[in-house]
């Protein structure tokens, strides 16, 4: 049952550190009935360590957690009938079979034999691994893991589901499937605590989303109300030969109806409340001897808070995702 505020999910003070490494820093949130809520932030944020602290796989160092209408501070396992996980790392068995693995994972839960050999088949048939069945889970690829191993964290059927990075390195078709599911079951009344360093996933899937970088949360905010103030701008990506020290700075000056920043080297972004002419803007960096090899208009959409909020640019998350295998999701 949520709690009287209607929170089913309530953390407070959350605090861990690895050694001399604070990993998440007096961390509060909480997280209501049938809720989508996101964790967004880059690698080493901090968001995988909360989702072990809430799901008892990580000691707190303080604060408090309350799950349903239960304490679980002290006692992790209290809650875990109400609970479903999907980890960052597969915990399933190499050697047993797909069928297998959703029969054990079951039977942890307490599940009768026939109800879940019955939910396991189901699942393999949502999940289009039927046909792998089968086969030994260390002979899947990486997507038919990822998807075993969410199919494994929902086999019981849990109101709360706590998702970390689930679409992180598979391919894009498995990462659209997966994200197809996770908004099936939202429409089903599930609740969701869901990790990502996918500006572009948490902005399409998210009712909520926290910014949490370097252990801190930053922000926390509904989506929409998010992307309020940035509803009606312009934005206009420029790629130029060389950007300059300075070069934002003095177009801000020439044009000072736009809003020009550059993002990273060889990229100037210019924003306006106003349709972009960008013939004058080309004009004055050929003055100066800048050659603009591409200019692309593009909605407005989180990734820009997110860097106003947290300062991190966004081209470093999509580094991270080339790095962990996945590509335009």
């Amino acid at each position: 049952m949520p709690s009287a505020n209607g929170a089913i999910i309530e953390a407070a003070g959350l605090t861990k550190r690895y050694g001399e490494v604070l990993a998440v820093d007096n961390i509060s949130f909480d997280v209501s009935k049938g809720e989508l809520f996101g964790f967004l932030g880059p690698n080493g944020a901090g968001k995988t360590t909360t989702i072990n602290m809430l799901t008892g796989l990580a000691r707190l160092d303080g604060g408090t957690i309350r799950i349903g209408d239960i304490e679980c501070t002290h006692n992790p396992k209290a809650a875990q009938h109400l609970v479903g996980i999907v980890p960052d790392e597969s915990n399933l068995y190499p050697e047993l079979t797909g069928f297998e693995n959703l029969c054990f994972c079951g039977a942890l839960y307490g599940m009768r034999k026939n109800q879940r050999q019955t939910r396991a088949r189901e699942l393999l048939d949502v999940f289009g691994l039927a046909n792998a069945a089968d086969r030994t889970f260390d002979g899947y690829s990486k997507g038919m893991k990822r998807k075993l191993t969410f199919a494994a964290g929902i086999i019981h059927q849990p109101p709360i589901l706590f998702l970390d990075e689930p679409t992180t390195g598979i391919d894009v078709a498995s990462a659209r499937q997966v994200r197809q599911i996770i908004s099936e079951l939202h429409r089903q009344g599930t609740t969701i605590f869901f990790t990502t360093h996918y500006i572009e996933e948490a902005e399409r899937l998210c009712e909520r989303i926290a910014f949490i970088v370097n252990g801190r949360i930053v922000r926390t905010e509904r989506t929409v109300d998010l992307l309020q103030p940035i509803q009606g701008k312009n934005v206009l990506i420029l790629s130029v030969s060389d950007s300059g020290a300075n070069l934002a700075e003095e177009m801000n000056v020439a044009f000072p109806e736009y809003k020009f920043q550059s993002t990273t080297p060889g990229q100037i972004r210019i924003e306006s409340t106003e349709p972009l002419n960008i013939a004058p803007l080309t004009r004055l960096l050929e003055e100066r001897g800048i050659q603009v090899t591409e200019a692309r208009r593009r909605l407005p959409s989180l990734e820009d808070i997110f860097v106003q909020v947290t300062g991190i640019e966004a081209e470093s998350m999509k580094k991270e995702r080339e790095k962990a295998g996945g590509g335009n999701q």
